[in-house]
């Protein structure tokens, strides 16, 4: 069994900063950063 990946603090802002602008969807953000849809919202 793998462990859960642990993200920094700066990814994080980083992706919380990107969705709140609302410029891109929340699935092509999950997409750039590499998560799933439900960690952005």
């Amino acid at each position: 069994m793998s462990k859960r990946k642990q993200h920094a603090p700066e990814f994080k802002a980083k992706g919380a900063l990107e969705a709140l602008k609302g410029e891109a969807t929340v699935s092509k953000l999950a997409s750039r950063f590499g998560v799933h849809l439900t960690m952005i919202d």
